[in-house]
């Protein structure tokens, strides 16, 4: 494409999508995410970036996803997905943030040096799936995305509003026929039919029933639920609440950050003691269970129990099959409760990595494995099967001893109700449910398998997160000078205390974690580490508290 043709580059920026706003806005461990109405300019540049992206990937698609996930309505964001439904390989995150920056004046000529800079070939068709959560900026910004890929004579393909799974869906779907069909309705097909597949052949056994209530968040995933539904011929009866009627804002009060964060049930039902409730997030990507008991205390099962019990039965169905020779392996981050990794690790005796917050360092090293698992303890994740554990289970379901075909077919459909690209709440509670099923557990059963280390997470707003640099999977803090060597002192105060520090990957705030033996100490000790970070790391505003 001759540098002339990138004339139409500037004047959709000019003309419809300017930029208004000299705030700088990095690309994050979630893409960009900030106030909805700074974003308008950045969704245009990333849709110019995506057939940049689909052309440097000989055409195939990329896709675009319009959402700020589990923060609040007024905040929006934007995120590239790639080929096989990944997140957006790395290297580009800096070429994305230039991008975004630079002034409308020299957008014509950063898009020519990007051009050169990943030799994208200009002559090359370019596809683009573009989708939206349910937050009223979203329309206009996806529009904004959809004249970016038009710009650059790209073809963008609109699949309005979707959760963020089924966008990475789709566009692995797209580039990988044998993974799917690239449709809403493809999705639902492959991963609710898998399901119900697993469903007809487990009776309902033990303390299990059927009946599952589900906060949606006021966001999309409730939506789609809604729709599900009507097609599960009563294996699972849905109960859904905070579906978006009745004034109830996205992720106010209800969703799976709220009950993870705060540690409360969401608003919106009533709780019967011992009620199973699945919450969601705003864009249906993470997944929390929870129940609340006969004294109103609030029982949390979140990404660590979800990993165990899909780690438990999937290893249970490999010495089943007669597959053992299949390496399973289970990725945390240093959020990972220090329960749960030992319990992985001596009662499972399942190797665990831990490795840095984001799912995109999860994701690959869970590819390490012949089966990866790997969730954040705030309920994001999903298992990984790589070629070789499909085939060999495949072999087995056609050609082994009558139980061997028996647990490998069950297998079969576990993978196939797993949404491999990315964390999937709503491909998260099917896995969830049908391991519950097998094993007739109900959720008291279940958080019984261990008992977490009482916990808390606090943040401190800082002037600038930069500050902050850590090394060891973000265990330990580099700078600011002194910082770690505090947190160890303070540490040293509390039996079985834990607690680390990191900047967060969207905005600049730093959050903390910690643990010890009883709640009220790990409360202590995440406040005078809060502090600490505080003084040391450049804080403003009011001095951390606790929550109440």
């Amino acid at each position: 494409m001759p540098p002339s043709s990138l004339r139409v580059v500037y004047a959709f920026a000019r003309e419809m999508h300017p930029k208004t706003t000299d705030v700088f806005i990095q690309y994050g461990t979630a893409g960009f995410r900030t106030k909805a109405s700074l974003l308008e300019h950045v969704v245009y540049r990333m849709g110019l970036l995506a057939v940049l992206r689909s052309r440097v990937k000989n055409g195939r698609t990329i896709g675009i996803m319009i959402t700020a996930s589990h923060n609040l309505e007024p905040d929006n964001g934007v995120k590239l997905v790639d080929p096989d439904g990944e997140m957006l390989e790395q290297s580009w995150e800096e070429i994305a943030t230039r991008l975004a920056n630079v002034s409308d004046n020299d957008l014509e000529s950063t898009t020519a040096e990007i051009i050169k800079q990943v030799n994208s070939d200009m002559a090359l068709k370019a596809s683009v799936y573009i989708g939206m959560d349910t937050r009223y900026t979203s329309p206009r910004l996806a529009a904004a995305a959809v004249h970016g890929v038009m710009a650059l004579k790209g073809t963008p393909k609109e699949f309005g509003i979707v959760t963020t799974p089924m966008l990475h869906f789709c566009v692995k779907c797209r580039n990988d026929n044998t993974y799917g069909t690239p449709t809403e309705e493809g999705y639902y097909e492959k991963i609710v039919g898998a399901f119900k597949n697993i469903s007809q052949k487990l009776p309902v056994v033990g303390n299990y029933n059927t009946t599952l209530y589900v906060d949606g968040a006021n966001g999309v995933g409730g939506k789609k639920l809604n729709i599900i539904k009507k097609s599960l011929d009563g294996e699972l009866d849905l109960v859904l609440f905070n579906l978006g009627g009745n004034g109830g804002k996205l992720n106010l009060n209800c969703g799976a950050d709220f009950v993870k964060v705060s540690q409360k049930p969401p608003v919106g039902i009533e709780h019967v003691p011992f009620q199973r409730v699945a919450s969601l997030d705003g864009d249906g990507d993470r997944l929390i269970y929870y129940y609340v008991d006969d004294k109103n205390e609030i029982h949390l099962l979140d990404g660590d129990q979800i990993a165990i019990l899909l780690a438990s039965y999937i290893t249970e169905l490999l010495k089943s099959c007669g597959a053992q020779e299949l390496r399973l392996g289970l990725v945390q981050t240093a959020y990972a409760n220090g329960a749960s990794t030992r319990y992985i690790t001596q009662e499972l005796k399942v190797p665990v990595t831990c490795v840095k917050t984001g799912v995109k360092h999860l994701h690959h090293a869970a590819l390490s494995y012949d089966i990866g698992i790997y969730f954040e303890a705030n309920g994001h994740g999903t298992v990984v099967y790589s070629k070789e554990a499909k085939n060999v289970v495949r072999k087995i379901a056609e050609e082994g001893e009558a139980e061997q075909r028996k647990a490998a077919q069950l297998l079969l459909n576990f993978i196939d109700v797993t949404n491999e690209t990315v964390g999937d709440a709503i491909s998260d509670l099917f896995l969830v449910e049908s391991v519950l099923r097998a094993r007739g557990l109900d959720v008291r059963d279940w958080a019984a398998l261990y008992r977490d280390v009482p916990c808390r997470q606090l943040k401190v707003t800082v002037q600038d997160r930069n500050v902050i640099s850590t090394t060891d999977a973000e265990r330990q803090c580099t700078s600011p000078e002194g910082l770690q060597t505090k947190i160890n002192e303070l540490v040293s105060k509390y039996p079985s205390g834990r607690s680390f520090v990191r900047a967060s990957g969207t905005e600049d705030v730093v959050r903390v974690y910690s643990e010890a033996d009883t709640q009220e100490s790990a409360d202590k000790l995440a406040a005078e580490v809060a502090q600490a970070v505080f003084d040391l790391a450049g804080g403003v505003g009011d001095r951390p508290e606790l929550p109440e």
